[in-house]
């Protein structure tokens, strides 16, 4: 094991910006409309309003150190899990839509976490290399 300081991957600001944006103009596109456009807008401004404010509450996604890597489990609660119960860290990577998307993958057997770039604040291959430099 290469003994390199703890890390913290977190949300980007940017993505946080996004989706406060996009609640705002939702809420105000639910004001100016009819009774069953403002329940789809309202109902679709609240639901991107939680996810800002799940990201606002729990912007560090995955951290590691020497002993394991601590992972947003439910709204934003944590949980640690040390090196020895992750049986697999790899990289999954799908072409969808026309664009390709790739996760960060942790599994411990019982659980799979997953994490995109948008979790990680950068691409998922260095976080993989990183974890798999730390873990012993």
């Amino acid at each position: 094991m290469v003994d390199l300081p703890s890390r913290e991957w977190r949300v980007a600001p940017s993505i946080i910006v996004l989706k406060v944006i996009g609640a705002a103009l939702l809420a105000a596109l639910a004001l100016t409309a009819d009774g069953r456009g403002l329940f789809l807008a309202g109902i679709a401004a609240l639901g991107v309003a939680g996810l800002a404010v799940r990201d606002l509450l729990a912007r560090v996604r995955l951290a590691a150190d020497t002993h394991g890597v601590t992972v947003v489990t439910g709204f934003s609660g944590r949980h640690h899990i040390p090196w020895p119960q992750i049986e697999r860290i790899r990289v999954d990577s799908r072409a969808r839509y026309g664009t390709r998307m790739q996760l960060l993958e942790l599994d411990t057997g019982d659980n799979i976490h997953l994490f995109s770039k948008f979790d990680l604040g950068e691409p998922v291959v260095p976080v993989a290399e990183v974890l798999m430099r730390m873990r012993p």
